[in-house]
């Protein structure tokens, strides 16, 4: 078990420091994940619910670099380009809604690379 336990952190640590800094470690399968709970509320402007704020509390927390930012926020746009009826309106305010401030917008019409 202790063999197994070293093992466990030496992978942790090699992982850690094969990741530049500013290089971004959120996927958009993450954040497309963080925010699934969310789409009847983006197409409807209804019924926010407490899973989607959870999933929004979330995006923030797998976003603490620049680069992370930027990353989820080229996902968001990327997403929601695929999505012509989300309302605009929802998806910008959404963070706000939700009480949490992320620092990236929800918009398929955003520069991602003036995230900070």
């Amino acid at each position: 078990m202790k063999g197994g336990a070293v093992i466990l952190i030496v992978v942790v640590a090699m992982a850690h420091f094969m990741v530049k800094p500013g290089e971004a470690v959120v996927s958009c399968g993450q954040v497309e994940s963080s925010l699934g709970a969310c789409m009847q509320y983006l197409i409807s402007g209804n019924n926010l619910t407490p899973a989607c704020c959870e999933g929004v509390k979330n995006l923030k927390a797998i976003t603490p670099t620049t680069a992370d930012r930027q990353t989820a926020c080229n996902c968001l746009k990327q997403a929601a380009a695929k999505f012509p009826n989300i309302i605009p309106d929802a998806a910008s305010s959404l963070p706000q809604k939700c009480g949490v401030d992320t620092s990236i917008p929800i918009s398929k019409n955003i520069d991602c690379t003036k995230v900070n």
